[in-house]
């Protein structure tokens, strides 16, 4: 069974502090639409990795873990996931709003045929590591790769093996650009509030999330 990790890591400097996946997108907190898709995909609620003292608060019906490692920035975050999940898991970064269920299932069906599953998309690296599906390889594979000092998100993949989503099939759940779109800034907030009114994101994204208990 893989298990779905909402990666809240990080310290927002470019949205002031301000906590990322807690803001409003079509009126619902990022965080709750990533655990509403997480939850479908796995059949279970996600790990919720954050290293802010007031994070159990967020989702009080979600399990709240800080970094195993602090201080290694994104690869931090994915060795937690992958350490505390434990993998296989499936992970999103907190402030994407339009990951739908049915990417995240494909990413995790993708781990059959290799140790991690990564979709292919249009931004500068070509891939969306903080997106992605990880097997239980990639634990050791992240420590070797911390040990070599290379903490790059995807530094690790030279020690395992990678399976990649193509473009194609990634456009099957809709556009890339909305599907990995972030909010790390107020402008990318108002971006995505723009996207959500077009209607420009998975027809699985425009019910309203269950409410936390």
């Amino acid at each position: 069974m893989v298990r779905g990790v909402v990666l809240a890591g990080g310290g927002a400097t470019r949205y002031g502090g301000r906590p990322k996946g807690l803001e409003m997108v079509g009126g619902v907190r990022i965080l709750d639409r990533l655990v509403m898709a997480m939850t479908e995909a796995c059949g279970a609620p996600p790990l919720l990795v954050a290293n802010a003292p007031d994070a159990a608060r967020w989702r009080p019906d979600l399990e709240v873990v800080a970094d195993v490692r602090p201080g290694l920035g994104a690869l931090g975050g994915l060795y937690t996931a992958v350490t505390a999940g434990p993998a296989p898991v499936v992970v999103a970064a907190w402030d994407m709003p339009f990951v739908p269920t049915a990417l995240l299932a494909a990413l995790a069906a993708g781990l059959a045929a290799a140790d991690a599953c990564l979709p292919e998309s249009g931004s500068r690296r070509g891939l969306e590591p903080l997106c992605a599906a990880y097997g239980p390889a990639c634990r050791a594979a992240i420590e070797r790769s911390i040990e070599e000092d290379d903490l790059r998100a995807i530094g690790f993949h030279r020690h395992i093996s990678v399976g990649i989503l193509p473009i194609d099939e990634v456009r099957r759940f809709g556009d890339p650009g909305t599907l990995f779109q972030n909010v790390n800034t107020p402008q990318e907030l108002a971006e995505a509030e723009a996207a959500w009114r077009r209607g420009s994101f998975p027809s699985s994204d425009e019910r309203t999330p269950e409410k936390p208990r």
